[in-house]
Order: structure tokens, then C-alpha cells, then sequence
């Protein structure tokens, strides 16, 4: 599976069987997550006004014993465990305290997205027109039951290194919340960085999982075009100022595929646009927005000259003035080839290597691939799809939704890669 070691499955079965891993999730505890999933699925709250998310993560993890800080940014927080070197002491005495070692940091993000829950549940949204539409409840529950768990096994000085939980803000507005969550310090004595997303296309009880390049880049683009407008019975004497528009929107992604290798896969795609007020004027002013996604990062680093000479151009051939605002996104999420066989190795110790299926590139872009600038890591697919419903749901939809039997699936995961980790160079 690209790159990734396969281990054989009935060696993995038989370590499994001979020691287990600790870790595992308690009945009480996992009842308890899916009532916590439940809530915050009920209370979306969008990037940077996560308040009450934060709040709920903050009390639980302080009714443990733990001590989480707020982010800067006042939404989101980090919270350490392990790194009490009498709770936290290695089990190979010759080797330094665990606290000693840089962490391991599990990273959730917590926001939800700006369209409306249409599912019909008993923990649908209550605020319109706000839904967890893409499974960041789920992926902050998962971390929020590791750190439990965690928290007990280094009190038991079972934890090989310490382990800082991320919750991290606005994963949903470009260019990430995770920029402001590394300018507050998140990575400061972080050695490595995991994080799980939902996948409706896996199964639950599956993960998906590659080296390499698993999101691909992705950037905001908005363009206006301006024209002196006038009647349509005189086209001619003006500027048509909607075939501008629609030229740009037809021809500036077929010119990008002439001037980027299409192995980059560099593709605009229009999620707006918007011109005029009536049938028999031609309008003065348009509008476009779209993404820019990339699969490469070298592609990515040129693509803002390319956008724009495009339409430059495109928009001078029909008369019309153009102006871009380019944002940039987000890099691709590149899974680091330790990382990725650490996510590997702790899904077959919990569950047998056939549970850890090879995924393709997607050109969904995330803003874990901030964190990747800095240290190592790697992000796994968490399967969330119920087992003989494919097709049911999928992201950025009102009706999406998992099995909840991922977040047991998730938080073992995660407990197992942070009880490995200490084998991994």
C-alpha cells in the first residue's frame, strides 16, 4: 500500500492475542462520547466563535485531573499529559523520563460549516442554518477519548512519551486556524502530529491511509470584471460584459490545463457567478468565485501568477477590466513516512492490518498540512460510512452523518499510536 510496510496479518493477530495493547475504550466511556458527539453536533459553532465547544472540551478535560489552556485566539486549546516525571516515568529505567521526550500532538479541529442541518435526528443542529457537516465533532471527541484514556495510562507511568491534545479553531476559513494555533505555541515541544478525518467512502471500522500527498492544495479565488454596460440591442458598442464573464469561466480553466503540467492537477472551479438586474441591460459590473485546488506543491507555488495572467488576459480579449483577490489556502497535507506506518502498525495492533485500507489523493484541502511545514506527521481517513449504505452521505452536505461506532474506532487508534510512538525514531 504505497510505501507503507504490510505486516503480516497473523503475526499482527498473534501479537494481539499474546499482549494486547492497553488502552482500550471502557463501555462507560464510550457511551459517554457519543453523548458528548451529540451535543456538540446539536451547538455548531463556526471558526473562530467556538465557544461553547471550547468550554465543553475544557470542563471535561479538567474533571479529569487535567489542565487545558485556551489558544490565544480565545476558541480552541491545548492540553498535555504526560509530562509529570513522577506520574510519566519511563518503563525502561535506563531510558529518559517520558517527560523529557518531545510530545506526540493528537490535533482536532472544532468548527462547523455555514449551511443547514436537514438530517432528521434527535441531535440535529438547533441553530440555523449551522451544521457539523464534516465530522469535526466527531474528530474532536475522538482526541477528547484518547486524552482520557491517556491520562490514565500515564498515571499508571504506561505512557512512553508525553501527548498534547490540539483542538484547533476555524479549519474552515482559509488560511486555517492552525496558522494561529502555531503562532500561539501548539508545536512548541511537539516531535509529531496525528489527526483522523471523517471519510464517508470507508467503512466504519476501517481506516484509510497513504504516504505521501492525501489533500491536495487549495486556495479562495474572487474575481470582479468591469465594462462601461449599456443596452443589448447595442453589444457593439460596449463591453458584454456576461460573455466576459462566462469566457472566464469556461476558458480560464481550460488555458490552465495548456500551462500547467497536467500531472499538477491544477483545476479552477466556479462556485459563483453573479451579473446584471434585468433582460435588456447589459450590466457594468460581474462577479466570480472559485477555488484554485492543486495536487502538487511546487504547482501550488505558481499558480497565483498563472490564475492571474489567465484572466488578464481572457478578460482584456472581451474589453473588460479585471481584479483578483487571490487567498491563499492551504498547502497538500503530505503524510510523512514514519508517521504514516505509526497510524499503520497501531490500527492493525488494535484491530489487524486488513482494517487498513490504501486511499487516493483527494483535492480536498485541510489545514493539518500547516502543522506538516513543521514537524513530522500524517493524517489517517477515519471510516464513518454504516457498512452496507455506500453512497448514503458525504462532506459539506445537510444530511451528513456517521456510524457512531468510529469515535471507539478513533480513540483506540489513537491510544495505540501514542503507546508505539515510543519505538518510533
Amino acid at each position: 500500500m504505497n510505501q507503507l510496510k504490510t505486516r503480516a496479518a497473523a503475526d499482527t493477530d498473534d501479537a494481539r492475542a499474546g499482549d494486547p495493547l492497553p488502552g482500550t475504550l471502557p463501555e462507560a466511556l464510550r457511551a459517554e462520547l457519543i453523548a458528548f458527539r451529540r451535543d456538540l453536533h446539536m451547538h455548531p459553532e463556526l471558526g473562530n466563535q467556538e465557544f461553547r465547544t471550547t468550554a465543553a472540551i475544557t470542563a471535561r478535560l479538567e474533571r479529569a485531573g487535567l489542565a487545558p489552556r485556551v489558544l490565544a485566539t480565545g476558541t480552541g486549546l491545548v492540553c498535555d499529559i504526560g509530562t509529570d516525571p513522577a506520574a510519566s516515568a519511563a518503563v525502561d529505567p535506563g531510558a529518559a523520563p517520558a517527560a523529557a521526550r518531545p510530545a506526540l500532538a493528537l490535533r482536532a479541529d472544532i468548527d462547523a460549516l455555514p449551511i443547514p442541518d436537514t438530517k432528521t435526528v434527535d441531535y440535529r443542529s438547533t441553530v440555523p442554518g449551522r451544521a457539523h457537516a464534516c465530522g469535526h465533532d466527531v474528530h474532536t471527541t475522538v482526541v477528547l477519548g484518547a486524552g482520557l484514556v491517556l491520562a490514565g495510562l500515564a498515571r499508571e507511568g504506561l505512557l512512553p512519551r508525553p501527548v498534547r491534545l490540539l483542538f484547533q479553531p476555524a479549519e474552515e476559513v482559509l488560511p486555517g486556524g492552525a496558522v494561529d494555533a502555531i503562532e500561539s505555541g501548539a508545536l512548541d515541544g511537539v516531535g509529531r502530529i496525528l489527526a483522523v478525518h471523517c471519510d464517508p467512502h470507508v467503512d466504519a471500522g476501517r481506516i484509510g491511509l497513504r504516504t505521501g500527498p492525501i489533500t491536495s492544495a487549495c486556495d479562495r479565488l474572487e474575481v470582479t470584471l468591469d465594462g462601461p454596460g449599456g443596452h443589448t440591442a447595442r453589444p457593439h458598442l460596449t463591453t458584454d460584459l456576461v460573455t466576459a464573464a462566462a469566457r472566464v469561466a469556461v476558458d480560464v480553466p481550460a488555458l490552465l490545463a495548456r500551462r500547467a503540467d497536467t500531472r499538477a492537477g491544477l483545476a479552477v472551479t466556479w462556485g459563483r457567478l453573479e451579473s446584471g438586474h434585468t433582460c435588456n441591460v447589459i450590466p457594468q459590473h460581474a462577479e466570480l468565485s472559485g477555488t484554485v485546488r492543486c495536487l502538487d506543491l511546487a504547482a501550488w507555488r505558481q499558480a497565483p501568477d498563472l490564475v492571474h495572467a489567465a484572466i488578464d488576459e481572457i478578460a482584456a480579449l472581451h474589453g473588460a477590466k479585471s481584479q483578483i483577490n487571490y487567498v491563499r489556502g492551504v498547502p497538500p497535507v503530505v503524510n510523512e513516512a514514519t508517521s504514516a506506518q505509526l497510524l499503520h502498525d497501531a490500527m492493525a495492533a488494535r484491530r489487524g492490518a486488513h482494517t487498513v485500507e490504501g486511499t487516493e489523493q483527494s483535492l480536498g484541502g485541510e489545514d493539518f498540512s500547516w502543522y506538516l511545514e513543521r514537524v513530522p506527521g500524517a493524517m489517517a481517513r477515519l471510516g464513518v460510512r454504516p457498512p452496507g449504505q455506500a453512497g448514503r452521505y458525504d462532506l459539506h452536505r445537510g444530511d451528513f452523518d456517521v456510524d457512531e461506532r468510529a469515535i471507539e474506532v478513533g480513540v483506540e487508534l489513537f491510544t495505540a499510536a501514542a503507546l508505539l510512538d515510543g519505538n518510533c525514531p
